[in-house]
């Protein structure tokens, strides 16, 4: 047993936030629908879309009987809409795959659309209590202070982070499963990237960071997203025109709300290509069938 365990799983009992995937109730749609939702999204933002979504399609199999486009309207502004395309393939492939169940086999969630190695372990921890190593931005920055003594992990998993977390993780299944959770909450609550609170952690009298004097990231420079008059901002105006309409949208529509024509016909381009809108006439466009 590593001396993390005892400490931050007591923390947890104490202090984890009352969240609707988390209830001993949440079903492993609900689970996945959170995970995916969750990627770069702050919780106070998925809240009530997740809310939202569970009402209106609470199996795979209701949300796979509508179209995809209806899922991107959904979606709303959480950003990144080609999340709501991957879950609903994904539900589509669990109704065809499974009967509309979520597989509770890591190989099987891994091979859903839009599952990657993360999600896949993290629903079969949260979802089905399963022993696996799971990691987001959380856990690794938590397991990079504590145990390796870094302000943060590297920009890119790596190869040492795997075996590093391999190696701290209880060896009794539902303990395990807790623990993955527990350190997330604990990155997200306490150990965070911006004004750590250490002397709110449960750890930190054993935390390698701080008793080096916490010395600042030194590695590879890590990638910061900018917004303001980018593409992405782009995409996100000419989304919000196709979600807010009822039908198909002329070319007039999209031209209003971003003036630079070159960057607007690039991202509108994009978002076929990336099937979040469809042309329907040769100058109107609309969210996917």
């Amino acid at each position: 047993m590593s001396t993390l365990h005892d400490p931050i799983l007591r923390w947890y009992d104490v202090h984890q936030r009352d969240l609707p995937w988390r209830s001993a109730s949440a079903s492993a749609w609900s689970v996945l629908v959170s995970e995916v939702m969750l990627q770069q999204t702050p919780v106070s933002r998925v809240l009530p879309v997740h809310a939202a979504w569970l009402e209106r399609w609470p199996t795979p199999a209701a949300l796979a009987a509508v179209p995809s486009g209806e899922a991107v309207r959904a979606w709303g502004r959480l950003g990144y809409p080609r999340r709501a395309l991957r879950l609903h393939a994904a539900a589509t492939a669990v109704v065809e795959r499974h009967d509309g169940e979520i597989p509770t086999d890591l190989t099987e969630l891994k091979a859903l659309p839009g599952v990657g190695e993360y999600t896949a372990a993290a629903v079969a921890s949260f979802a089905f209590g399963q022993r696996h190593v799971v990691l987001d931005t959380n856990v690794r920055r938590v397991l990079a202070r504590a145990l390796g003594g870094q302000e943060l992990p590297a920009p890119s998993l790596t190869r040492a982070e795997r075996d590093r977390a391999a190696d701290v993780l209880p060896a009794e299944e539902a303990t395990a499963a807790t623990w993955a959770v527990a350190v997330m909450e604990l990155g997200a609550l306490v150990c965070t990237a911006n004004q750590p609170r250490c002397e709110a952690c449960p750890v930190a009298a054993q935390c390698a960071w701080r008793l080096a004097g916490r010395p600042a990231y030194d590695g590879p420079a890590r990638r910061t997203q900018a917004w303001a008059g980018t593409d992405r901002q782009c995409r996100g105006r000419l989304m919000a025109v196709l979600r807010d309409a009822d039908g198909p949208v002329h070319r007039s529509s999209l031209d209003l709300v971003w003036e630079q024509t070159a960057q607007r016909e690039r991202a509108l381009a994009g978002l076929l290509a990336d099937g979040l809108a469809i042309r329907v006439g040769p100058d109107s466009y609309a969210l996917p069938d």
